[in-house]
């Protein structure tokens, strides 16, 4: 038996840290530099997944599983991954809905501020989930296979590390890749729903839409089905997004109007 974690694991894991502060990184220069964006909307999308997302849900969650229907959400993985799905969209949607219609208000006139939201709150899942947790493992890892006693991990953590086909720890870089194109389609659809109450339509579509994601990756995984078969729906769907959002952007998007100076004014403007 093994007694050590392969490097080769350690350096896919690195490697997946590195991807999870890379993408969220490049996309808030490209969206900075080449859309023009602003760059508050990223930071709020950061706060606003994490406040939604990781404080609101999870309190959900913490009633909900001392409810008796929680057995039975559980013990269904269909209905496990619709009401997972749900709660994902709901508060999700709903905290881009609110930070749209509050805190980026003033934002609105520049449609580009929703592809720089959408990377924020993409971006921040991808480096709590993906790049700390990668982290962890690493220094865990060195820490196990130097047999310094660590608090990040027991010797069964060891053992499961060593265990894992070293490419294992490469699936999170990948789906994360989606998940972010995933955020920014769904940050599109809610920012023209705030900014237009004639689409408002487009908020509860969000929440179906990232339902209907979130459902599948649940499901799929629960029934034992192949990670990269999994993948591979997660981004026909995450395609399928980045189609439809691209749509209602053409429709509903609004070149920015530059601010026009005193001096630059029509002399008849200046008068009135």
């Amino acid at each position: 038996m093994q007694s050590t974690i392969p490097v080769v694991t350690i350096v896919f894991m690195a490697i997946s840290a590195l991807f999870g502060l890379a993408v969220p990184t490049a996309l808030y220069v490209y969206f900075r530099k080449k859309k023009k964006a602003n760059h508050l909307p990223f930071w709020v999308g950061c706060v606003t997944f994490v406040l939604f997302a990781l404080v609101l849900e999870q309190l959900m969650y913490s009633f909900l599983m001392k409810t008796p229907v929680w057995m039975t959400i559980s013990g269904n993985v269909w209905l496990y991954g619709i009401v997972g799905g749900f709660f994902a969209g709901l508060f999700e949607e709903s905290g881009r809905y609110l930070a749209f219609k509050t805190v980026l208000r003033k934002k609105r006139g520049n449609d580009a501020n929703a592809l720089m939201y959408g990377a924020g709150h993409g971006g921040i899942e991808a480096v709590i989930l993906l790049s700390v947790t990668m982290v962890i493992n690493v220094i865990f890892s060195l820490q196990y296979n130097a047999g310094i006693p660590s608090q990040l991990g027991t010797l069964d953590a060891g053992q499961q590390l060593i265990n894992t086909p070293s490419w294992m720890f490469l699936v999170g870089a990948v789906e994360r890749l989606s998940a972010v194109a995933i955020h920014i389609s769904l940050s599109v659809l809610v920012w023209f729903a705030a900014k237009n109450n004639k689409r408002f339509w487009l908020f509860p579509l969000a929440i179906l839409l990232h339902l209907l994601v979130d459902a599948v990756a649940v499901v799929l995984s629960g029934l034992g089905v192949n990670v990269w078969i999994i993948e591979g729906a997660v981004y026909v769907i995450a395609a399928a997004l980045i189609v439809i959002a691209i749509l209602v952007w053409k429709k509903n998007h609004v070149a920015e109007q530059p601010a026009v100076s005193l001096e630059e004014a029509p002399a008849e403007a200046q008068a009135q």
